[in-house]
């Protein structure tokens, strides 16, 4: 250890009262450095690149002031860290001095963006995101059997190098996929004296339940947040991060959802070591090592058909890349200082909203609320039984097969169900207005894929067997043949030869999974990217919608009364305009 610190403190030159203005472009430092132009400014200082006049190469120099807000501890603990190690998926140290008012770190410079970045764009292919996990479970094993705990393992502090994009995502070196940095918040083996007690060091988002609590933190502290980071990387959705700080922090601690929910195409091997990494006791989570197994045998699994999840891969442009904490900036309530204590994190009340402020709640929260109304399926299908059954006891039994056969789709639903299903109602009462040709549209508004799908073709079913119940046409009208309602809802065997049974036919299943194939496809392709390019696709989308209609429902259904759909066309449009205004609200993707 005395070599270590022989490096921090080589260069301290005597302190100078008051403020030292920054160096800027050009300026020359240790007779050594050049600095060339400012990378971006994190919470504890400035990154530049800077040239290395003695051996010719690009280095990345971090400048963190001392002055009375600075943070001389973070900045010695972030030094002797990263001395003790040498791993390639480690941005190494080279030099670090403290100088009149600043400290700086001199280190390897990385061509390349940050983790986070790269899943906002979702420009990683699954087979990269594999990679990148091992070379991180590489790096961290190293840290650790150096005595070295990070505490601050998430996308904002993993470099990913130009190059991995270039080479083929089952050829390229894992221990090149990634390069962890910033081990400003790390906890060195055997050195107290940087942390105080009680004091919470990290980012709750990526937190460990122990950390957050101020308790020992361990190795598997940074396995958990590795893990939280992997989620990320292959769903897209951070399952801690609430809309809030408060609710993020209400989340620290639970069990988390499955990844398989969200990733059911990925190895079941794969899911299950993350969620056991994710485990809320730390003595449940597993190790390092096999975590890395599974990430391994995930991407032999793969094989070379690099599933996308519907991402559109970018060319990223060549820009260096910070050795810093971020290259985004991060939510305010993330922000510096990251010491936080515990009392802080159990305050109660914590600010969420102030009265007459607007603060949209985000995904995380909706789909909260939507697990907080879900039933037991056995409920929903008790309730639809209980309709039948009071069909029958009034002398309806036409009526009871019919509704019958409406819920029978019930049986498919999850174990536990929200309310969200209902929405397939919406297609007979859109059909009441001559729109019944846009409920594709309210289907696709669905976060899931599966969910927009099973909305699509239910919304269709409804709609064909809502016609004969309330005797008016709504898409393509009742059955030829289909006797009045007095008639066939007293019996059991005309309501399934004249109502039920046209139905059962090719036209209507091409017709549902028309519907269903719009519903799953809208939101890939109205992207809020760009408003003229979300006109475009969401026109084409709906004459799609519009010309297949009466090729699917009346060519091949032989029940149909009439060739057109009944408002197709005005329906279509005005998907497409929803479908424009719904992204618009929320956000591109």
């Amino acid at each position: 250890m005395e070599s270590t610190h022989t490096l921090v403190h080589a260069r301290r030159a005597p302190r100078r009262e008051g403020w030292v203005d920054p160096p800027g472009a050009g300026t020359l430092l240790f007779g050594r450095y050049r600095l060339l132009e400012s990378l971006g400014a994190g919470g504890f200082g400035v990154v530049w690149r800077a040239h290395d006049e003695l051996l010719h190469r690009e280095v990345a120099v971090k400048r963190i002031p001392l002055a009375p807000d600075g943070d001389s501890d973070r900045a010695s603990r972030e030094a002797l860290a990263t001395a003790r190690l040498a791993h390639p998926a480690i941005v190494a140290l080279y030099e670090a001095s403290a100088v009149e008012d600043a400290f700086y770190l001199i280190s390897e410079l990385v061509h390349g963006q940050t983790l986070a970045r790269l899943i906002s764009a979702r420009a990683l292919a699954d087979e990269q995101v594999l990679q990148i996990g091992i070379a991180l479970t590489a790096a961290l094993s190293h840290a650790h059997s150096r005595g070295v705990i990070h505490r601050d393992v998430k996308p904002q502090n993993v470099l990913i190098p130009h190059q991995l994009e270039e080479q083929s995502p089952r050829t390229g070196t894992p221990a090149g996929a990634a390069k962890l940095t910033d081990f400003g918040g790390a906890l060195l083996a055997g050195e107290d004296v940087l942390t105080r007690t009680g004091d919470v060091l990290g980012t709750f988002a990526y937190m460990a339940p122990e950390q957050s609590d101020g308790g020992e933190v361990g190795e598997a502290a940074d396995l958990y947040s590795l893990a939280l980071v992997l989620f990320e990387a292959l769903s897209g959705v951070n399952p801690v991060r609430g809309a809030t700080p408060a609710a993020t922090v209400r989340r620290i601690g639970r069990r988390l959802e499955p990844l398989e929910r969200r990733r059911g195409d990925l190895p079941r091997s794969l899911t299950r070591a993350l969620d056991r990494a994710l485990a809320p006791s730390s003595a449940d989570r597993g190790t390092l090592e096999e975590l890395r197994l599974a990430l391994e045998e995930a991407l032999v699994e793969r094989g070379p058909a690099r599933a996308r999840r519907g991402r559109r891969r970018r060319r990223l442009q060549d820009e260096p890349a910070l050795i810093a904490r971020a290259d985004r900036p991060s939510p305010s309530w993330e922000a510096d200082p990251q010491r936080q204590t515990v009392a802080a994190r159990r305050a109660e009340p914590v600010r969420e909203q102030l009265p007459g402020e607007q603060h949209p709640a985000g995904e995380d929260e909706a789909e909260e609320r939507a697990r907080a109304l879900a039933l037991p399926r056995a409920l929903w299908i008790a309730c639809a039984a209980a309709a039948v059954i009071w069909q029958v006891g009034a002398g309806r039994p036409g009526t009871a097969l019919l509704l019958l056969a409406a819920l029978a789709p019930l049986v498919a639903l999850p174990r536990r169900a929200g309310p969200a299903w209902l929405v397939g109602a919406l297609a007979p009462a859109l059909g009441l207005v001559r729109l019944a040709g846009a409920f594709p549209a309210v289907a696709g508004q669905a976060s899931r894929w599966r969910t927009r799908a099973a909305l699509g073709g239910l919304g269709y079913w409804w709609l064909t067997l809502a016609e004969p119940l309330i005797s008016r046409r709504l898409w393509l009208g009742a059955p030829p043949g289909t006797p009045a309602r007095a008639v066939w809802e007293a019996s059991v065997s005309s309501t399934a030869t004249h109502v039920v049974g046209p139905t059962l036919s090719l036209g209507v299943l091409l017709g549902a999974t028309l519907w269903a194939a719009g519903a799953v496809v809208l939101p890939w392709l109205v992207r809020g990217r760009s408003a003229a390019l979300d006109v475009v696709a969401a026109t084409i989308w709906s004459a799609v919608i519009v010309t297949a209609a009466p090729l699917l429902d009346s060519g091949s259904a032989a029940h149909a009364t009439h060739a057109s759909p009944r408002g197709a066309i005005l329906g279509a449009v005005f998907g497409g305009v929803l479908a424009v205004a719904a992204r618009a609200l929320r956000g591109p993707v």
